[in-house]
């Protein structure tokens, strides 16, 4: 028989720190958590819900995590499980049903993901992508960001033993143990990625066995299940983190009482027995055991306080499908910041008077003064640092001006670097990073795609990555496959990301500062090939030259034909223009400068004058970035043109090494004078 409410009321004593009122709410949480789940489900069968993803089973561990953190002062990332963690760290039920609901308020995301990316700004709960295990590298780039703020955040990180499975996870893992860095990861182990159990993924069937090498990691091994115990274990992490001690893994035992998804039927892979075995270790009646043996609840109470939150919930969820869907002209918003939306008209270019200076000085210049006027601004990519200073000295002398906290080496890791440049830029720092080669940089590519271009528009603004990839680029150089490939097309496709690729020290510098000081993430493209020649040197702009993005160059002017080209191309097309000059043919020759903004009323009004057109890429002639041009050209200027348009490009095969084969592929000033007679012969 149940304690009286007169006994309930007066049992005050602590258990771990937390008083009855605590555990009471930690109790409803859970309650009502796994009451959302329900209301959900039925939801979906109601066609009013497209798709769930449970935390049934995971409530208890969750809710410890988030009971040792300070929502608004810590940081949490956490996976598309963690419900009950979301609800205790201050999120409402509200808000998780406007997102189940695709309603046009919901917090996280505004209905532009599908439920279960949480988010909100305001508790520093940082909204996550669908790719499991991105979330760990923009973790400890969080973690290195509060570390060099010497603050006392913590950084939450969590998903389930999967995504452990994923490469990432070892490289933040790495990152964190090797800096000291405050972060948790929080590892919750229902031994099933959708299908594939444990055992299946990873060795020894326990990621805690297999992150024991790492030194300067902490481990915590613990029943997910029991609230104490995770709770206990959480508290001991995150003081570790909080005084300086540095990174540590909790490894969570919980159980999935639901399929992976709203998608799946796991009695396809699970037996009864082992479902009724699960259903055993629930962690909700267990908790209600407990308080009701220690009394701090009676049966009739808590039977009472159930269907009070089944109450709360309903009302929750009709209340969330009383509001406004997202307006159809709301699709494109926050694709893009403001910075690069729209190129200022009235901008004139400067006559630059400095000392001469190559392209790859210019950088330096630019990452040397950009570094003076922002204390935020960190530089970091394999061997950026002195005695180094990169591969090509684009960064020499960086460190030594402004110490390795502010330019430093990183592990040889592309998601690494990009996914810790995330992290850091979420807490408004300014990363800069450096891939080495474009060759390299795929490693990279979901950490670019998935996170840093489609952050701000995932999140509905809540949360902007502006950061700055510099990547040399480009053949010429006999680099073979590894060291030569033009990558402009694969990132042009991507929404969100803007692309700067000059062709002079002068564009360089100053399209590199309005990169850093803009608000959108940016790949910086920086052709090797013209790092130090003499044709794209140029007189030194000053320090506070900013070259707009958007705002294409006319290097020639002309009359009977259009080169539109970027890059080393520019310098090719020159030349083969000029060629022509004996002939007496005039050829104009646009600079497109960057690629995303694209400057096409300077192109429309060049075609529109010379009634011909030819687009020059030093990339592969297939899927290339000039066929996106020529297509635009044909649609809006189709009745200018006294001529197809024309595209010059590499043979589609990879870079040979040997310079008899690069020169057969590669694009150069012969080939595009062959194209400009045969056109201008039309």
């Amino acid at each position: 028989m149940g304690k009286t409410q007169s006994e309930t009321a007066t049992k005050q004593a602590d258990v771990h720190g937390l008083t009855r009122e605590d555990l009471l709410r930690v109790y409803r949480t859970m309650v009502l958590s796994r009451a959302m789940d329900d209301k959900q489900m039925k939801l979906l069968k109601q066609g009013k819900v497209f798709f769930h993803i449970g935390g049934s089973g995971h409530e208890a561990a969750q809710i410890a995590a988030a009971s040792a953190l300070r929502p608004g002062v810590d940081w949490a990332c956490p996976y598309y499980r963690d419900q009950a963690f979301a609800l205790r760290y201050g999120m409402a039920p509200e808000e998780i049903f406007l997102a189940a609901l695709h309603r046009a308020e919901d917090p996280a995301t505004g209905s532009r993901q599908m439920p279960g990316h949480f988010g909100r700004r305001d508790l520093r709960i940082v909204n996550q992508s669908s790719p499991t295990g991105t979330q760990y590298l923009q973790a400890v780039g969080l973690a290195l960001a509060a570390k060099k703020e010497q603050s006392d955040e913590v950084v939450y990180v969590s998903s389930g033993e999967g995504a452990t499975s994923e490469g990432e996870f070892f490289e933040a893992v790495n990152w964190a143990a090797r800096e000291s860095l405050p972060v948790i990861f929080f590892i919750q182990d229902n031994k099933y990625a959708i299908s594939v159990p444990v055992t299946s993924q990873t060795a020894g069937g326990s990621v805690f066995e297999v992150t024991k090498g790492f030194r300067g990691l902490e481990r915590f091994n613990c029943d997910g299940t029991d609230f104490f115990e995770t709770f206990e274990v959480m508290q001991q992490a995150v003081e570790r983190a909080r005084t300086g001690h540095g990174p540590s893994l909790i490894l969570a035992h919980v159980v999935r009482l639901l399929p992976h998804s709203s998608s799946d039927d796991d009695r396809k892979y699970r037996s009864k027995e082992e479902l009724d075995q699960d259903r055993q270790h629930d962690p909700v009646p267990r908790l209600s055991r407990y308080l009701i043996e220690q009394g701090f609840l009676t049966e009739k109470e808590s039977a009472a306080l159930q269907e009070e939150i089944r109450t709360t919930v309903d009302a929750a969820a009709d209340w969330a499908e009383s509001r406004p869907m997202p307006g159809a002209a709301t699709v494109t918003d926050h694709v893009y910041g403001d910075a690069h939306a729209t190129p200022p008209t009235d901008f004139v270019e400067p006559e630059h008077t400095g000392p001469k200076i190559v392209l790859v000085d210019a950088v330096n210049h630019a990452l040397m003064e950009e570094m003076a006027r922002n204390p935020r601004m960190v530089i970091f990519g394999e061997d950026v640092a002195d005695k180094k200073g990169g591969v090509f000295t684009a960064t020499k002398g960086l460190s030594s001006a402004y110490g390795t906290e502010r330019a430093f080496n990183s592990p040889l890791a592309e998601a690494s670097i990009v996914g810790v440049a995330i992290g850091m830029a979420l807490k408004g720092w300014i990363p800069v990073p450096e891939i080495q080669f474009g060759d390299y940089i795929w490693p990279a590519f979901m950490q670019i795609r998935d996170e840093m271009a489609m952050m701000r528009y995932r999140s509905n603004n809540a949360w902007t990555s502006p950061v700055v990839i510099r990547v040399p680029v480009g053949g010429y150089i006999h680099g073979g496959h590894y060291h030569s490939q033009s990558i402009e097309a694969f990132f042009a496709h991507i929404p969100g990301l803007r692309i700067a690729f000059p062709s002079t020290a002068a564009d360089a510098k100053g399209l590199l500062k309005a990169a850093i000081r803009g608000d959108d993430p940016v790949i910086f493209m920086e052709h090797k090939g013209l790092y130090r020649q003499g044709y794209a040197a140029t007189p030194e702009s000053s320090a506070d030259y900013v070259l707009p993005f958007g705002i294409a160059a006319v290097r020639k002017e002309g009359a009977d034909v259009t080169i539109v080209t970027y890059g080393a191309m520019v310098q090719q097309s020159l030349e083969a223009a000029r060629a022509l000059e004996s002939a007496g043919r005039s050829v104009e020759v646009i600079d497109l400068r960057t690629l995303n903004p694209l400057d096409l009323e300077t192109v429309y009004r060049s075609v529109r004058k010379t009634n011909k057109v030819i687009v020059v890429q030093e990339d592969t002639l297939t899927g290339g970035f000039g066929a996106e041009i020529a297509a635009r050209i044909a649609a809006e200027c189709f009745e200018h043109l006294d001529a197809p348009v024309v595209r010059v490009g590499a043979l589609d095969t990879p870079v040979p090494y040997s310079p008899p084969l690069e020169d057969a592929m590669l694009p150069n000033k012969k080939k595009i004078q062959s194209a400009l007679e045969q056109l201008i012969a039309y």
